[in-house]
C-alpha cells in the first residue's frame, strides 16, 4: 500500500467512525424518546441535531468526506510530500472542567484528524520503547488500570510512605514550542523530517504556545514533553505514575519526596507549564487510618477515578456521589416524575401486584451497573457454567477495586434508595386516589426487598432482581485472573474518571 492509499484508508476510517457515532446517537435518541413518551404518556417529537461543526465546513461532515475520500487523499498527499501541508483552522469548543472553568477542545476537520492519527501511530510505533515504564497515558501497551495496579502492589509493601501530589494549570495549552522541538534531537526520539513538518504544521495552526487538545498527534507530544521529567524521577529513585499531566510520586524517603518537587518546579519553568498551587496537595504521609503520625498525614489519595490506600483500592468519593446521583435520577424519572403532577396523562397505574414503572426502573439500573449482563449470567460465570462474559456497565470502569465494604455499602444504599422511591410513589398514588399500599411492591419492607423482589417472575424471568455490586465484583475478580485487565475493563474507562 503506497502512502496515498494509506491516507485514503485512514480518512475513510475516520469518516466511518463519525458516521457510526451519529447512527448510535440517532438510535439512542429514538429509544430514549420512545421510553420517555410511554413513561409520561406523551407524544414526543424527535429532533435530530447534527454537530455545529458540520455546518461550518463540509470537511467536518463524515458523509461528504467518505464520498470524496479519494480526491481529498490525493490533495493532502501532494502537500505532505512537498512539505506544504497545513491543517485547516480547528473548530474550537469549550468543555466544562470539574474544578471550574473550561477546557478548550480543538476539533479538526476529518481529513486533518485522520492525518494526525496516522502520524501519531507511526511516531508511537517507532518510539514506544523510549518512554518511561511509569508513563501510562496514550499508549497501546499501557493504560489507567495498569497504573492503578502498579501503585497498589507497590504501596502495600509499606506501612507508611510519603506521597507527593501536584497539578498543572492548562498543561496542553501552555507547553513551550521551543522546549518541545528541542526534544526531537536531544532524547533519541525517531522523528523523520516529514514527521517534524507535520508536527510543526499542527503546532503553528494552534498558536505560539501549547498543543491542540483533541487530536491524536498531541498525545504523542504530551508524552515526549514529559520524557526528561520521567527520567529524572527515575534517576532520583522514587516511584511514580504519570498519566499525561496527572502524576503521583511515592517514596519512604522524605528527602527524596522533597527533591522530586524540586524537579517538578524545574520542569515547570523549562516548559512554561505552571503548577496549580490550589489543586496540588503537596507532600503527605500515607498511613493507615487512626495511626498516630508526627507529620500531616492521609489514609488515602485519589488518582484517575480511584482512591488508594495501603489497604484498599476503592472508587473515589466524588465518583461514588456521581453513581448515587445517576441511580437516584433513574428511580425518580420512572417512579416519581410521572405522578408528580396535578393531572395524570396516560400513566400506567399499578394493579394486581404489578408495577411496570418499577420494572423499567430496575432494568435501567441493572443496565447502568451491569451493561447487558443479567444476574443469572454472572452467577453462571462464577459457577463455571460459562467460560467468558463481557463487562460493559459501570463496574467495567473500576475492575481493580477491592474494597468490599464500600461495595456492600453501595448495595445497601441502593436498596434504601429503591425503598424510598417506592414509598414516595405510594404517597403520590394515594394523592391521586389510587391507594396501593396493600399490594406489591408497596407493602414490602426495606429489609425484605432483595429476597421478595427476587421471587417476582415476569415472562418466566426474575426481572425485578436487585443488582448487586458485590456480586459483580466477584465476577470481575475472577475474570481478571483468568483473562487479564484489558479483557475486562471498559474501552472508555478514561471518560469516566
Amino acid at each position: 500500500m503506497d502512502f496515498q492509499e494509506k491516507v485514503q484508508q485512514v480518512i475513510i476510517e475516520q469518516a466511518e467512525e463519525k458516521i457510526r457515532e451519529f447512527h448510535e446517537y440517532h438510535n439512542f435518541l429514538h429509544l430514549d424518546l420512545t421510553r420517555k413518551g410511554e413513561r409520561l404518556g406523551l407524544k414526543l417529537r424527535k429532533t435530530i441535531k447534527t454537530p455545529e461543526s458540520w455546518n461550518s465546513n463540509r470537511l467536518f461532515d463524515p458523509f461528504y468526506v467518505r464520498r470524496r475520500a479519494g480526491n481529498i487523499a490525493r490533495s493532502i498527499t501532494k502537500k505532505i510530500i512537498s512539505g506544504t501541508y497545513q491543517p485547516n483552522p480547528a473548530y474550537q469548543r469549550k468543555v466544562p472542567k470539574k474544578g471550574g472553568g473550561f477546557r478548550v477542545i480543538s476539533e479538526y476537520e476529518i481529513p486533518d484528524t485522520a492525518i494526525s492519527r496516522l502520524f501519531y501511530k507511526g511516531l508511537l510505533g517507532k518510539n514506544r520503547h523510549r518512554f518511561s515504564s511509569f508513563s501510562y497515558a496514550y499508549r497501546n501497551d499501557r493504560n489507567v488500570h495498569f497504573a492503578i495496579q502498579d501503585i497498589d502492589v507497590d504501596i502495600k509493601q509499606y506501612t507508611r510512605l510519603f506521597i507527593a501530589e501536584f497539578d498543572f494549570s492548562d498543561f496542553f495549552g501552555s507547553i513551550s514550542h521551543d522546549y518541545l522541538r528541542n526534544q526531537f534531537s536531544r532524547n533519541g526520539f525517531l522523528v523523520s523530517e516529514t514527521d517534524q513538518k507535520v508536527i510543526d504544521a499542527f503546532l503553528t495552526s494552534y498558536g505560539k504556545k501549547g498543543i491542540p487538545q483533541g487530536t491524536s498527534i498531541s498525545l504523542f507530544l504530551a508524552n515526549m514533553v514529559c520524557w526528561e521529567l520521567d527520567k529524572k524521577l527515575e534517576r532520583l529513585g522514587v516511584k511514580f505514575a504519570r498519566y499525561a499531566d496527572d502524576t503521583v510520586i511515592w517514596t519512604p524517603d522524605y528527602s527524596k519526596a522533597c527533591e522530586s518537587f524540586t524537579l517538578i518546579e524545574e520542569f515547570s519553568r523549562e516548559t512554561g507549564i505552571r503548577i496549580n498551587a490550589s489543586k496540588s496537595a503537596g507532600i503527605s504521609l500515607l498511613a493507615p487510618k487512626g495511626m498516630p503520625t508526627e507529620l500531616a498525614s492521609k489514609s488515602h489519595f485519589d488518582f484517575l477515578g480511584y482512591s488508594l490506600s495501603t489497604d484498599y483500592v476503592s472508587i473515589k468519593e466524588s465518583a461514588v456521589s456521581k453513581i448515587k446521583s445517576n441511580i437516584s435520577y433513574i428511580l425518580f424519572k420512572h417512579l416519581i416524575q410521572p405522578l408528580n403532577t396535578s393531572n395524570l396523562k396516560s400513566v400506567k397505574i399499578p394493579s394486581n401486584s404489578k408495577d411496570e414503572s418499577l420494572l423499567a426502573a430496575i432494568c435501567e439500573v441493572r443496565r447502568y451497573l451491569y451493561g447487558n449482563l443479567t444476574i443469572a449470567q454472572i452467577q453462571d460465570y462464577l459457577n463455571g457454567k460459562t467460560k467468558r462474559i463481557s463487562f460493559k456497565g459501570l463496574m467495567s470502569y473500576y475492575p481493580l477495586i477491592n474494597n468490599t465494604e464500600q461495595l456492600k455499602a453501595l448495595d445497601g444504599w441502593l436498596v434504601s434508595a429503591i425503598h424510598r422511591a417506592v414509598q414516595k410513589r405510594s404517597k403520590l398514588l394515594i394523592k391521586h386516589n389510587f391507594n396501593r399500599q396493600y399490594m406489591f411492591p408497596f407493602n414490602v419492607k426495606k429489609k425484605d426487598i432483595v429476597a421478595t423482589y427476587r421471587t417476582q417472575v415476569i415472562k418466566r424471568k426474575p426481572l425485578l432482581e436487585v443488582p448487586s455490586l458485590s456480586l459483580l465484583y466477584a465476577a470481575l475478580k475472577l475474570a481478571i485472573f483468568n483473562h487479564g485487565i484489558e479483557k475486562v475493563m471498559s474501552a472508555k474507562s478514561l471518560e469516566y474518571y
